[in-house]
């Protein structure tokens, strides 16, 4: 074997596996980052741990590779509470973080805590790496779990303040697996006796809808569940993480289901006498709190997890397999069906009678705006290869329900927890598709907890555009409120509103491309003058803190 210090193995195996960016705050395995240069790594240092953990999840998602993102000591605390949303959104994050000697423990050394275990309910594995001699094995490990099965974090901490554990030499294999340096690396098949069942049930029923979820996207199966869908007569809704699974504006499209969708599609999925979840967990989103579908709705579930299957809805049909892999089998034994017309038409005009309730909402012209009318006009916009980044809350549910992607190059990615991750998100996904248009979408209470990574885009010259649905208030709280206090809420409005801000002139101050915009026909040219302007842009947009998203249909 040969001799190096664990510094160069470190930067060795990240090349191998195909690692192209990786971001982190100083100061953790300085001497490895040394031995990056000249090597195709870009290291990226962010404004906080939680950022890059961010970062790493939007690249891993955009990338289809496990994203990283590392720690000092001091730090890991906040990296570990960053890991909340790849963990939600099962996102092959690899959390590097320092951790103390033996010979620092227990003696109060400065900042003494042990941060350990606060990675281990966000991770699928946690490992100390105390000796270079161990960072070989544990690292390959690190790489199959976060990319084998269900992708998920995994967190490997390095002796020392700093890492400093792996700086010294030894003998190390020099052995690597690039294969487990995208996902899915492993792509199980699915028990043919099963698919043929699977078959069987679909053909007989009379209502049949999938719920594709993002165990597709990770997959890399969208054509399969479309080719599926045509030949089966299947209309298709699908889970937020699993949006442009088919292009919006196909006939068997039905939008997202759950708690951020359309009223029409719940009332949709509700009215199916069987479901066909594919890679979708059976969580309270998805479900609207399990209440669609309607429980004893026969099921059909798909999941690379076989833990998975028959959660929370017993399965009539199990299917433990990769999502593509799965589909193909079906699609290669499937007997084309010749639809089902009734169902079909009762479809079309749910969701015809959805699209005229709202267009006035998203024709309005008052000012400031109402989000759906934002919506429009960015889903109008926006380019044929976009990549979409959406924060959670009130973001998540007008991108969800009112931005529709028509075309399959289009991607869509949200926060599946954590307000405030999708600035830091767009970077990383921008970081994995460089030749592609990078567009964020957040409010004002999402663009303030990491506005600083802003700086972290100039930088390095990633140029993705922000657009802030500013209401200047945290306004999905509104009704929360108005409950507490008996009523409509006269006072104590400083508790969810901020100050009138201008948020492109922040933008501006600190070298981005930055524009406020107040009336809707003036956001197509801002949005274009954004994108041409080749480095990170803000999109301030005014709009109406009253504008409320509707509850979820159940």
């Amino acid at each position: 074997m040969p001799r190096m210090t664990g510094s160069k193995y470190f930067a060795e195996a990240m090349e191998a596996y195909g690692v192209t960016h990786l971001f982190f705050v100083p100061t953790i395995v300085t001497p490895a980052l040394a031995e990056m240069e000249g090597r195709p790594i870009t290291r990226v240092m962010t404004h906080t741990e939680k950022a890059a953990v961010y970062m790493a999840d939007g690249y891993a998602r955009a990338s289809h590779r496990p994203g990283i993102a590392m720690s000092q000591t001091i730090g890991a605390a906040n990296l570990a509470a960053g890991l909340r949303d790849p963990w939600l959104a099962c996102s092959p994050v690899i959390a590097i973080s320092a951790g103390r000697t033996p010979q620092g423990k227990h003696r109060y050394v400065y900042q003494e805590i042990d941060d350990y275990p606060l990675f281990q309910p966000l991770t699928k594995s946690s490992v100390q790496v105390d000796i270079p001699e161990r960072l070989p094995d544990l690292l390959r490990q690190a790489f199959r779990a976060a990319t084998a099965g269900c992708p998920q974090p995994v967190h490997l901490e390095i002796g020392g303040n700093f890492g400093q554990a792996i700086e010294g030499e030894a003998e190390l294999d020099g052995i690597f697996e690039p294969q487990f340096g995208q996902f899915p690396a492993v792509r199980p098949q699915a028990d043919a006796a099963e698919v043929e069942l699977a078959l069987q049930v679909l053909a007989a029923a009379e209502k049949p809808i999938v719920v594709a979820g993002g165990g597709v996207t990770a997959s890399g199966a969208q054509r399969e569940v479309v080719e599926l869908a045509e030949k089966l007569a299947l209309p298709v809704a699908t889970s937020l993480n699993a949006k442009g699974t088919i292009p919006e504006n196909h006939p068997l499209a039905v939008g997202v289901v759950g708690l951020y969708s359309r009223s029409c599609t719940n009332q949709i999925v509700a009215a199916a006498d069987l479901v066909f979840f594919i890679g979708s967990h059976t969580g309270s989103q998805v479900t609207n709190h399990w209440q669609i579908p309607r429980p004893g709705t026969r099921v059909i579930q798909l999941d690379i997890e076989g833990e998975e299957l028959g959660r929370n809805y017993p399965n009539k049909v199990s299917l433990c397999g990769d999502a593509r892999t799965t589909l193909r089998q079906m699609l290669t034994a499937a007997a084309a069906h010749p639809g089902r017309r009734q169902w079909q038409e009762w479809i079309a005009q749910r969701i015809s009678e959805w699209r005229a309730e709202v267009a006035e909402l998203r024709n309005a012209t008052q000012t400031p705006m109402r989000p759906e009318r934002i919506c429009r006009e960015l889903q109008d916009w926006l380019p044929e290869d976009a990549v979409l980044v959406s924060d959670t809350g009130h973001a998540g549910i007008w991108t969800g329900t009112h931005i529709e992607l028509t075309d399959s190059r289009q991607m869509y990615l949200r926060a599946a927890g954590s307000l405030g991750w999708g600035l830091p998100a767009a970077i990383g996904a921008r970081c994995a598709c460089p030749d592609r248009p990078v567009v964020c979408f957040t409010g004002d209470g999402g663009f303030y907890y990491h506005f600083a990574e802003l700086e972290t885009a100039l930088r390095y010259n990633i140029p993705i555009i922000v657009v802030i649905n500013n209401n200047q208030a945290l306004s999905q709280e509104t009704e929360i409120f108005d409950e507490a206090y008996g009523g409509k809420q006269e006072t104590g409005l400083e508790m969810w509103q901020f100050r009138p801000q201008n948020l492109a002139q922040l933008a501006a101050a600190m070298g981005c491309h930055a524009e406020q915009v107040t009336s809707p026909d003036e956001i197509p040219a801002a949005l274009e003058r954004a994108l041409a302007s080749g480095r990170a842009a803000v999109v301030d947009i005014l709009s109406d803190v009253a504008a409320l998203a509707p509850p979820a249909w159940a």
